[in-house]
């Protein structure tokens, strides 16, 4: 079976809603190394399937979104109550990450946030190039990230997983403080200027990066984010959602330099190609050092179901790639006939326990080996 490789230290782990923590995560290891070990790893949910729902929670003493957004008592109790309702199947893992919205890490440089009912976007403030902000850390957003972070901690032991918060860097960090039209003129007009703040922003990445890991590491906590996939070293999801507005040279020039030396720094990195936008810089990505994946996220509408996106896929595998696939379960026999399983992770939304272990079995006769 495959092991941690030498960075990575098998932690003891032992969770009452997950008795197969450890086969699983072995599993997970395989599928970096595009290996099987009984058949592919599969989550039981949709990719950004938490946003999908709003809560119509309300309490006398929030005034506003962010008050609901900021409570850590009321955010653990419902993450809590829904853990007693299910059931961990496959490798879908009990993770608690704290969330204050996509743009947690520019909200410590001190860029506007708006709250929404399920998730919250930056208002860019950004007027000029000047001197660059640096991180925060005792920025309300971060305060509140290290309290959500500690609280957890306190009572996860034997229950759940504790994961760090979402984390964007280079030009999408850069996006939120400029507004994206401004952004794709300054490639053009201050070139300087926007690779100066890039070197300013890896620099602080890294940092915070390290902060919550060690924290995460000194309570035995492997490392796992937004995407329900954790590792024992440090995993990493970098991304690049400004690309799909630049051309490959500019790629090459202002997000290829960063999203190096991010991979770099990790021991595990999946890319989240968010549509065929960023799709079209896909070759560039597969050339990141250190790049154990790709997240293949199709879009809506017309570029659903994903069987039009099986030779994107093939080319991932070909690549030496391993890939995640959101996808909808009526088209998993399709799927398996066209794609061979290495390397394969699926997320497939279920309506119950039953259904999930009917998958588990086609799964198993994927790979023939039961």
């Amino acid at each position: 079976m495959t092991q941690p490789t030498q960075t990575d230290q098998w932690l003891n782990i032992e969770l009452e809603t997950k008795p197969d923590f450890e086969m699983a995560m072995k599993r997970i290891y395989a599928w970096f190394e595009q290996e099987i070990i009984d058949r592919p790893p599969v989550r039981f949910t949709r990719h950004n399937a938490e946003y999908e729902e709003a809560s119509h929670d309300w309490k006398p003493e929030w005034k506003e979104l962010k008050d609901r957004w900021f409570d850590v008592e009321y955010n653990l109790e419902r993450f809590l109550k829904e853990l007693e309702s299910k059931r961990f199947l496959g490798e879908t893992f009990p993770v608690f990450w704290p969330n204050l919205g996509p743009n947690f890490f520019s909200a410590c440089y001190g860029v506007p946030q708006v709250f929404g009912e399920v998730t919250s976007w930056a208002e860019p403030d950004l007027e000029a190039y000047g001197e660059p902000r640096r991180f925060d850390f005792e920025h309300e957003f971060m305060r509140k990230m290290v309290e959500f972070t500690q609280a957890a901690l306190e009572i996860c032991d034997g229950k759940f997983i504790v994961g760090y918060t979402d984390l964007h860097g280079g030009l999408d960090w850069l996006m939120a403080q400029r507004g994206s039209e401004r952004l794709c003129m300054d490639l053009y007009e201050y070139p300087d200027d926007v690779k100066r703040y890039l070197d300013v922003v890896i620099e602080d990445f890294l940092k915070v990066y390290d902060y919550f890991h060690d924290m995460l590491r000194s309570h035995g906590q492997p490392s796992v984010t937004w995407m329900n996939i954790p590792s024992f070293g440090k995993l990493h999801i970098p991304s690049a959602d400004f690309a799909t507005m630049i051309s490959k040279r500019h790629f090459d020039e202002f997000v290829y330099p960063t999203l190096e030396k991010e991979c770099l720094h990790m021991t595990h990195n999946i890319f989240h190609v968010d549509g065929k936008g960023v799709a079209r810089h896909l070759d560039r990505i597969l050339e990141l050092p250190n790049l154990q994946a790709i997240q293949w996220v199709q879009g809506v509408g017309d570029d659903w179901p994903i069987m039009q996106w099986v030779p994107l896929i093939q080319r991932i595998q070909a690549a030496g790639k391993s890939v995640v696939v959101d996808m909808d379960l009526k088209d998993l026999d399709a799927f398996m006939e066209a794609v061979k399983p290495e390397g394969i992770l699926l997320c497939l939304p279920s309506e119950n326990e039953e259904e999930e272990l009917e998958v588990l079995k086609r799964l198993e006769k994927w790979t023939g080996k039961n």
